[in-house]
């Protein structure tokens, strides 16, 4: 089947509707895994399902005609970017929202929201992840794979064509930047409070 999706995958290159239209039901379980794997780390009630992820990752990814596909591994990698852009969108929305959004304002008293950290700290982490890759762009890809998508170490070595030695060190040494850095913030937040 890989070789298959990869037929696809050329065959979309000049924008075959046709081969992106061929090539949904081969990726969807695989998509769907990834799409699951994140949305495990999310809030209970989030309100995006892993279908939906799914098709709206789908969606951005088909609509990217200058998109020169390698292979399977490469459309899971750049599947992996999507739905990071999708989950960091959605929580930024959501933390809008929280501050009054579009909605008419009303004077709250304290407790009637109910506090959404999970949403902030995936702000701050793709904050963080923005500027790791301005300096390595490698690590911050390696970290979009592994967490992002819950790409294995060999998974995510194949999709980034490197050695799986190189995404252990680069995962490493990117979680431990980014840790930090979502600590420090941590620690402004509540130096602002």
């Amino acid at each position: 089947m890989s070789g298959e999706i990869t037929h696809l995958l050329i065959a979309a290159r000049g924008g075959g509707r046709e081969a992106y239209d061929a090539l949904f039901p081969l990726v969807y379980d695989g998509l769907r895994r990834l799409a699951g794997a994140r949305l495990r780390g999310e809030r209970e009630g989030h309100t995006l399902s892993a279908g939906d992820l799914v098709h709206e990752a789908y969606l951005k990814l088909i609509r990217l005609d200058e998109i020169e596909w390698n292979d399977r591994a490469h459309f899971f990698a750049l599947a992996a970017q999507a739905m990071r852009q999708i989950l960091v969108d959605h929580a930024r929305r959501r933390a809008a929202q929280r501050r009054g959004g579009d909605r008419v304002r009303t004077t709250l008293h304290d407790g009637m929201l109910a506090p959404e950290p999970r949403a902030d700290r995936l702000i701050a982490l793709d904050r963080a992840l923005e500027r790791l890759e301005k300096e390595d762009e490698r690590r911050a890809r390696v970290v979009v794979c592994r967490f992002f998508a819950g790409m294995s170490v060999e998974e995510t070595a194949e999709a980034l064509g490197t050695s799986p030695a190189t995404v252990k060190r680069d995962w490493t040494l990117a979680r431990a930047r980014l840790n930090r850095e979502l600590a420090e913030t941590a620690g402004e937040g509540e130096d602002a409070g």
